[in-house]
C-alpha cells in the first residue's frame, strides 16, 4: 500500500476499505458520484458505513448519517484494540490505532440530540403532502394554501401556521350578502376559491391527517430557530470532517416521517448549494440508512424529483449513499447513478430472495474470477463484494473483500458520554431553545379580532391598496414589519438555484407573485417567488 497514512492506511487521495485478493479503494475524486451500501440484517452494514464515515472525516469531509439502531454513536469514542480487530488489522497489513471523531448529535425530537426544525414554508406542499398521505385532490388543496399565504403575506412557521391558513380558506356558507362584508377573512377565502374548489371535507381531511402527524410528534419538526444546513458542513480544529449523526430510532416509527425529513434534507442540500464542478474530495457525504422507505409507494412526480436531485446534486459537490438490504430496494433509475458498491450477503430461502440475489449480481461489473450470484450467498459477517469507481470514472470489476475495522468504537455510546459531548457541541444552544415569533396563526387572529388591516390588503398592519402593499413587502425584506420568523424566509428566498428544476415540480402552480407590484417598482422589489424543487422558497 503505497504512499499510506502510517496510522490508518488511507492516501491522500483514497479511502482504504478492505483487502482481498485485490486492495478496496474508495477515490475522494470520485466519491460524489453517489453509492449503494446493501446486504441482510446482521451482516455488517453498519459497521462499512463507519469506516467509509471514518475515512471522509480523516480526509476533511463532512459526514451525514442516520442512526437507526445507535450503533453508529461509537464513532465519537475512542476505539478498543480488541483481539479480533487487531487480527484483522495484522491480516490487512494496517497497523492499528484507536481513534475518535468530532461529532455532533441532532434529534428531531429534541431528546438525544440537538433539535431539527424546518419551516412549514421550507418543507413546502409537495413533500408535506408525501408527509400526510394525501391523495391528488387534497394535496392540490395545501398547494392553493401555500400560494394563498404568499400571496397574503402569511409566514408558515409551525402547524399552527398551517392550521390557521386552512380554516381561513375554508367557505363560509353562513356569511352571505351584507355578512360577507363583515367577514375580517373574506379577502383570503376569495383567493382561496380563486385557484378551484376548496371544499370543507377536504380541508377538514387534511386537518385530521396533520392531527394523526401531530400524535407522532411531529410537531418538534416545524418551528424555529430552523436548521442552517450549512452547520453539517463544519471541520474540526485538526481540520477534519464533522460526523452528523440523526439518532433516528424513534423517528423511524414513522417511517413516512423518517423518509421525508431526510428528503427535504436532501433537497435542500440542493437548492442551497452553488455549483462546484469536479472536487478533488466531495463538501459533504451523506448516508440515507433504510434506503427503501423513501421510494414505497412514492407518487411519480416524486419520484422524478428524487432521481433529478440525485443526478444533479453530484455537481453540487454532495456524495449520497444509499443504505438497504437489497439493490432491488432502489429504482433503477436511481439505481444507475449509483457508482460505488458495497454489497454484503443476501439469504435465498424462496424463490422471491433467490431472484433478489441474481438480481444483485447482475449490478456489479463482472470479474472471471468470481461467480458472484454464488459469493453474495456465501460472504461471511463482514465481508463483502465491492466494486468502487476507477480513476476514468468506470466501476471497477467486483471483488471479495473483508472490510477493514473501524478505528472508533464499535457500538453505541453511554447517556453519560453523549451527555459530555453535547455540552461540548459547536452548536450548543443555537437550536435547543424553540422560539414563537409572529407569524400566519398570530397574523390571522389579528384579523379576525380586527387589529390588523382592511380585507384587501397584506396581512400585518399595511393596508390601502398598492402601496400599503409596497410597505409591506419592503418592511418584510427588510426585516422591519417581523421578528426571526419572517427573517427566516427572507433567508429561503435568497437562494440562487436553477429556475428550470423549480418548474417542473409545480407547473401550473407556479404562478407570478406580486407581478403587479414588481412592474410598477421597475421589479426592483416585486421579484417573482416560487417554490423550489422539493419544498422551498427560491429567487427567480
Amino acid at each position: 500500500m503505497t504512499a499510506q497514512n502510517s496510522k490508518l492506511g488511507d492516501t491522500d487521495d483514497k479511502i482504504f476499505v478492505g483487502k482481498g485478493d485485490e486492495q478496496a479503494w474508495l477515490t475522494l475524486a470520485l466519491a460524489n458520484r453517489h453509492g449503494l451500501v446493501t446486504g441482510a440484517t446482521g451482516t455488517g452494514k453498519t459497521v462499512t458505513l463507519q469506516v467509509m464515515a471514518e475515512g471522509f472525516a480523516r480526509a476533511g469531509v463532512p459526514v451525514f448519517a442516520a442512526d437507526i439502531k445507535g450503533d453508529l454513536s461509537g464513532i465519537s469514542e475512542v476505539g478498543e484494540a480488541k483481539d479480533f480487530i487487531l487480527k484483522r488489522a495484522s491480516e490487512m497489513g494496517l497497523n492499528f490505532q484507536p481513534d475518535q471523531f468530532s461529532t455532533v448529535f441532532w434529534d428531531v425530537f429534541g431528546e438525544q440530540g440537538h433539535p431539527v426544525r424546518a419551516t412549514v414554508t421550507e418543507m413546502g406542499p409537495l413533500l408535506l403532502a408525501r408527509m400526510l398521505d394525501l391523495n391528488d385532490v387534497q394535496e392540490g388543496v395545501l398547494n392553493v394554501a401555500f400560494r394563498v399565504a404568499d400571496d397574503n403575506g402569511l409566514t408558515l412557521i409551525d402547524m399552527k401556521d398551517l392550521r390557521a391558513l386552512l380554516d381561513a380558506i375554508v367557505p363560509d356558507s353562513a356569511k352571505k350578502g351584507a355578512d360577507a362584508a363583515e367577514d375580517p377573512l373574506a379577502a383570503i377565502r376569495k383567493a382561496a376559491q380563486g385557484f378551484g374548489n376548496v371544499t370543507k371535507a377536504t380541508v377538514g381531511t387534511i386537518q385530521r391527517q396533520l392531527l394523526v402527524l401531530e400524535n407522532q410528534g411531529g410537531t418538534k419538526f416545524f418551528g424555529e430557530p430552523a436548521l442552517t444546513l450549512k452547520d453539517f458542513m463544519k471541520t474540526d480544529r485538526d481540520g477534519r470532517g464533522m460526523v452528523n449523526i440523526l439518532v433516528a430510532d424513534k423517528l423511524l416509527q414513522n417511517p413516512r416521517l423518517y423518509a421525508t425529513f431526510l428528503l427535504w434534507m436532501l433537497s435542500e442540500l440542493f437548492e442551497e448549494l452553488p455549483e462546484a464542478g469536479d472536487l478533488p474530495k466531495p463538501k459533504l457525504v451523506f448516508f440515507f440508512d433504510e434506503a427503501h422507505l423513501l421510494f414505497n409507494d412514492a407518487p411519480k412526480a416524486l419520484m422524478d424529483k428524487i432521481e433529478q436531485v440525485v443526478r444533479l446534486i453530484r455537481s453540487k459537490g454532495v456524495g449520497v449513499y444509499f443504505v438497504t438490504q437489497n439493490p432491488v430496494d432502489v429504482p433503477d433509475r436511481v439505481l444507475g447513478q449509483l457508482g460505488n458498491r458495497v454489497q454484503h450477503a443476501l439469504r435465498a430461502f424462496t424463490p422471491r430472495d433467490q431472484k433478489a440475489v441474481a438480481a444483485a449480481a447482475q449490478t456489479f461489473r463482472p470479474n472471471p474470477k468470481l461467480d458472484t450470484a454464488k459469493v453474495i450467498m456465501e460472504l461471511g459477517k463482514g465481508e463483502a463484494l465491492v466494486s468502487f469507481l476507477e480513476g476514468n470514472g468506470t466501476p471497477a470489476m467486483v471483488e471479495r473483500v473483508m472490510i477493514r475495522p473501524p478505528s472508533a468504537r464499535i457500538g453505541p455510546i453511554t447517556p453519560d458520554e453523549r451527555k459530555a459531548i453535547m455540552a461540548a457541541s459547536p452548536v450548543k444552544g443555537k437550536y435547543d431553545t424553540a422560539v414563537d415569533e409572529e407569524s400566519a396563526y398570530e397574523m390571522i387572529q389579528k384579523r379576525i379580532a380586527g387589529t390588523a388591516a382592511t380585507a384587501d390588503g397584506p396581512a400585518g398592519g399595511n393596508g390601502g391598496g398598492l402601496l400599503g402593499q409596497i410597505g409591506s413587502i419592503v418592511g418584510t425584506i427588510f426585516g422591519t414589519n417581523v421578528k426571526r420568523a419572517r427573517l427566516s424566509t427572507g433567508q429561503v428566498i435568497a437562494r440562487d438555484v436553477t429556475r428550470s428544476v423549480t418548474n417542473q415540480v409545480i407547473g401550473g402552480m407556479a404562478a407570478n407573485i406580486g407581478k403587479s407590484v414588481g412592474g410598477q417598482l421597475g421589479g426592483s422589489i416585486g421579484r417573482t417567488l416560487v417554490r423550489g424543487a422539493l419544498g422551498g422558497l427560491l429567487r427567480r
